[in-house]
Formats: C-alpha cells, sequence, structure tokens
C-alpha cells in the first residue's frame, strides 16, 4: 500500500479557495500585501493538512504552499499545489519565482509565534514590516462554513456517544482515572484522533476532565472552571486516583475531536441519588443555560451575556461558588470551538464581539462546591439568523444510575 492509499484529502477544494479569497479580502483591509501562516491550526484551515511548512498568501493572487516535512503527504491530503522547500530562508526566492514581490507589510500569527522565530523572519524578510495578522485570522475562523458545522455535528454526534457508554462503565469504588482510560479507549473506537488543540501558550488537554466528588471542586491553573487533583504537579488538572463513591457527583466534561473538528459537552452522573442541595445547584445552572440560549441570537454583546449569566448566578444565590470557587475565577461562561477548543467567540468580561450566525459556541454554566464537587452543564451551541440550535443532545439532567 502506498502513501496515497493511506491518506486522504477531507477539506473539499472549493472550501479552501474561499477561506483563502476571504483572507485576502481581510488583507486588503487591514494594508497588507500579504500573510506568511505556520501555526498547524491555521494551515489546516487554510490548506486541509498540518504537514510542517509555510503558506504565503498575497493580498492578490494565488497563495504560494511550501512544504519542508513530508512533501508527498502534503500532496496528498491538500489540493493545493505544493512546492518543496528545504529552508525558511529560501521563502522569498520562492515566491520570486512565482513572480511575488516581497511584501512592504507582512502579516503573521504574533499571537503564538516564538520571539526567536519571529527574530529569524525578520532577518528574512529584512525589507518588510512585519504586523500581527491573528485577529484577521480568529476572527475569520470564528464563523464557520456549512461544511465546518457538519463536522462539528459529526463530532457532536460522537461526544453523545461518549456520554452514553458512562453509563455502561462506572463503577462504585472505581478510581477517577480508571474510568477516564477506558471511556478514552471507547471514544478512539469512535474515531477520537486524540489530539485537541488550544491556542492559548502553554496550555494542553487530553480528552478533558473526569471528576468525581470533592476532588472535582480542587482548583487549578487550567484557563477553565474546574480542574481537578490529577495524578501529580507536572499535570495539575484532570482525573486522578480519588474513587468514585455512591451519592456523589461525578463531572464528565469531555471534548470530542473528529477530522479535525471539535464538539464539548460536560454532563454529571451519580450512582445513587444526589444531596436536594446538589439537585438545585445543578437546576439553577440548567435555568442559566435555558435563558442565555433564548437571549444568544446575532447582534448581542457578547460580554453582555456574560453579565447576565453571572447577575443571574448571584439572583439565584451562587454568585460566590459560578465559575468557580477559588480567586481569581475565569471570567467568561462560554468560548467559541472549532479546529481549536478556545476560538472566538468568548462569552466574557467586557467582550464586545457581537454573535453572528455561523459561529459556534460551548457554553457551559457551572457551580463549583468546595468539598462537595462541582454541578453544571455544558453543550455545544450554533448560532443561527434566529438563535441558537444544540448540537449535543445527551439529556440534561443528573443521570442517577
Amino acid at each position: 500500500m502506498n502513501i496515497n492509499e493511506q491518506l486522504c484529502n477531507i477539506v473539499p477544494v472549493h472550501e479552501l479557495s474561499t477561506r483563502i479569497l476571504d483572507f485576502q479580502h481581510r488583507l486588503k483591509n487591514q494594508g497588507l500585501d500579504g500573510a506568511l501562516v505556520i501555526q498547524k491550526a491555521d494551515l489546516f484551515y487554510y490548506t486541509g493538512t498540518t504537514q510542517t511548512g509555510w503558506l504565503y498568501v498575497p493580498e492578490k493572487g494565488d497563495a504560494v504552499f511550501m512544504v519542508f516535512k513530508n512533501v508527498e503527504r502534503a500532496r496528498a491530503e491538500t489540493p493545493l499545489p505544493v512546492i518543496p522547500v528545504l529552508s525558511p530562508k529560501k521563502i522569498p526566492d520562492i515566491l520570486s519565482g512565482e513572480g511575488l514581490t516581497r511584501p512592504e507589510t507582512l502579516g503573521m500569527e504574533l499571537d503564538v509565534l516564538p520571539t526567536a522565530q519571529y527574530l529569524m523572519y525578520k532577518e528574512i524578510f529584512t525589507t518588510s514590516a512585519i504586523r500581527d495578522v491573528s485577529l484577521e485570522i480568529r476572527s475569520q475562523r470564528a464563523v464557520k462554513s456549512e461544511f465546518e458545522i457538519q463536522c462539528i455535528r459529526n463530532a457532536a454526534l460522537m461526544a453523545d456517544r461518549v456520554a452514553e457508554q458512562v453509563k455502561v462503565l462506572i463503577q462504585p469504588g472505581m478510581p477517577e482515572i480508571e474510568l477516564a482510560g477506558l471511556l478514552e479507549a471507547h471514544a478512539r473506537k469512535l474515531g477520537h484522533q486524540g489530539l485537541i488543540r488550544m491556542r492559548m501558550w502553554d496550555s494542553y488537554l487530553f480528552y478533558g476532565h473526569i471528576m468525581c466528588g470533592p476532588s472535582a471542586a480542587v482548583p487549578g491553573g487550567f484557563a477553565s472552571p474546574t480542574a481537578g487533583a490529577g495524578l501529580n504537579p507536572s499535570i495539575g488538572q484532570g482525573p486522578g486516583r480519588d474513587v468514585i463513591r455512591p451519592n456523589e457527583p461525578v463531572l464528565v466534561d469531555y471534548v470530542f475531536s473528529l477530522d479535525g473538528y471539535l464538539a464539548d459537552h460536560a454532563r454529571i452522573f451519580s450512582l445513587g441519588a444526589l444531596p436536594d442541595e446538589l439537585e438545585k445547584a445543578h437546576e439553577a445552572m440548567l435555568s442559566i443555560q435555558e435563558t442565555v440560549s433564548r437571549a444568544a441570537v446575532p447582534g448581542v454583546v457578547t460580554g453582555d451575556l456574560y453579565d447576565q449569566m453571572t447577575a443571574m448566578a448571584e439572583d439565584l444565590g451562587y454568585g460566590d461558588y459560578f465559575m468557580g470557587a477559588a480567586h481569581p475565577k475565569i471570567r467568561f461562561t462560554a468560548h467559541g470551538l472549532g479546529i481549536e477548543l478556545d476560538e472566538f467567540p468568548f462569552i466574557a468580561q467586557g467582550q464586545t464581539m457581537v454573535l453572528a450566525s455561523g459561529m459556534v459556541l460551548a457554553l457551559e454554566p457551572k457551580v463549583i462546591l468546595p468539598g462537595k464537587g462541582v454541578m453544571g452543564i455544558e453543550n455545544t451551541w450554533l448560532v443561527t439568523d434566529t438563535g441558537l440550535e444544540r448540537l449535543t443532545r445527551f439529556p440534561d439532567a443528573v443521570c442517577v444510575l
């Protein structure tokens, strides 16, 4: 079997062409002569592959995709023409050979580009002024195409199947990490690609968080309302060795990653009924979800939705524990997702971005109760012309087994 029989292109050529053309309009509006795209998630968005290389997008004309490793694989995975290149120092010569002049203003992803590489590219493009183009890329990626929406729908279906499997696997006395391993193996059988991309520097997530009882309320540095004890300080998040006990909440907050796209949801399970105060807290989070799901329509300012959610949590008596109990708390209640887990938009404090049809949100009102556990919900939603459409559909109520 040769490489072309093992590999395939999953992003249609017309999809990539439309994305690049849209990006070129954005470059023109920002007064940029071109952009050099390097980051893996962005490369996948514009080329359909993550092979190591450089995509140069001029303000007008054809994009130039230069690949270092692996050229043969890149050609199997992208419909774009691929030009082999052995060093980034050769990029200006290749562009010249394609009839392109050196850009006076060059856009690069300065939000994720390491300083050492930035300095290297300044030496390569000595006559170019390098400017940050990450905001334009992230804003473009915030609104999904029909192709992307279908990819996320497919991932959401798999996320629901993973949640369903919890009912089969969970047992009293089982360590969190054992349940996590069994559930992750099931997810892999369903096609989970394993890697969950995050844009934020030095951030990572392995599938998600499975945590039970008080251990779920252990705070940490991860940019999430929950962290968990984890297995050791090297990781500092996620499932640990605490065991699942009757009448305690078990948080299963997992991301499904399928064909490059993500769906995110969280559910609460329990072996036997939970105490009334925990059930009441869960119902409060469901009421916040219901309210914001009606309010989140195109044109609404995301920061206003955040204020509405936090005010409602305060009115319901959970202000001190909403989205965290330890200070400083996180200051968002929903995040965009697609190729990465932390895409635009964010329903967050002070945000001025407005919702638009085609955006995808992971809405996650949660309450963290120290010494008791985590209650709440997370679902993936699509912003449509008439409001939010829910994509993850496993029942929201506490799943009592």
